[in-house]
């Protein structure tokens, strides 16, 4: 396993629930996001917020944690931006595309979706190369 910069992997995943915050909400996508799931405003409140938010912290810190795994100590910004943005558009978000064939769900709730989805990635990928390294402390990474 690589050198891990675990201020980065924390880093990665709190500006990952915080897009993730913004993304769905109604300042962005969050009303569209709500009416394309078939989620009710009732169904909405009465949602365990708790394990809800905290599992969805837990789940971007191993998102971010295995993004580093596999971008390696010290990524270049375009390598770390552009594998994000690749994984999360040729990954995830076509695996989301298979599945919501299958189930019939719209283009809209896909693209909502898929969309956080490749930005989330990118992110990771910038944070993890914008973040100084432990050992030469420069922003980013010279090394």
């Amino acid at each position: 396993m690589p050198e891990i910069n675990w201020i980065a992997v924390v880093a990665a995943a709190v500006a990952c629930f915080v897009l993730g915050g913004l993304w769905y909400s109604p300042v962005l996508f969050g009303k569209v996001w709500q009416r394309e799931a078939g989620l009710t405003d009732e169904q909405l409140k009465n949602g365990n917020m708790v394990k809800i938010f905290g599992l969805s912290l837990v789940l971007s810190l191993l998102a971010a944690w295995n993004f580093a795994n596999f971008l390696g100590p010290r990524p270049s910004i375009a390598f770390g931006a552009g594998v994000g943005f690749s994984a999360g558009l040729l990954w995830v978000t076509s695996s989301f595309g298979i599945n919501y064939l299958f189930e019939r769900k719209s283009l809209k709730l896909f693209l909502i979706n898929g969309g956080y989805h490749t930005l989330q990635f990118t992110i990771i990928g910038l944070v993890l190369a914008l973040l100084p390294c432990r050992d030469c402390a420069q922003l980013p990474c010279p090394q």
